[in-house]
């Protein structure tokens, strides 16, 4: 998992060694924050139909031999699937996401996870189970 802090040590240079260490633990929370560590394990526990058969595609390093993680969360945000070497976010779309309201919230959750530096794509659920490979020929593609 890349941490910001990195890009904070020069901006705090100068100061002691125990002020950099509160960065950079601050810094390294914005994955996985323990708050909704049982919200997390709830999701894991409790898929969709999509989130099971993509999962299935994923897990055990199936795709380029990469990994990815399942209901990750990131800041306050839970993502379906993300991959931290390249910072992919994949997301599932079922029926309550057609509606105005989550589709303005999934537009701000979007915009605040690109600016983490996070690559959101979306996939509607019958895509996975219509077009599989097309899924993830499309993810492959933000593996490179």
């Amino acid at each position: 998992m890349e941490r910001k802090t990195r890009l904070h040590y020069g901006l705090y240079s100068g100061k002691n060694k125990n002020f950099l260490m509160i960065c950079e633990k601050t810094m390294s929370q914005t994955h996985n924050i323990p708050q909704l560590k049982t919200y997390r394990r709830q999701l894991r526990n409790n898929m969709t139909a999509a989130e099971v058969a993509l999962w299935i595609m994923l897990r055990k390093r199936q795709l380029n031999g990469e990994r990815f993680l399942r209901q990750h969360s990131i800041g306050h945000f839970i993502v379906d699937f993300y991959c931290p070497k390249y910072k992919l976010a994949i997301e599932l779309d079922g029926d309550g996401h057609f509606d105005e309201a989550q589709a303005q919230y999934d537009i701000q959750r979007t915009e605040y996870l690109n600016s983490l530096g996070v690559t959101v794509i979306r996939f509607e659920n019958c895509e996975v189970f219509n077009y599989p490979q097309r899924v993830l020929d499309e993810i492959a593609t933000y593996l490179k």
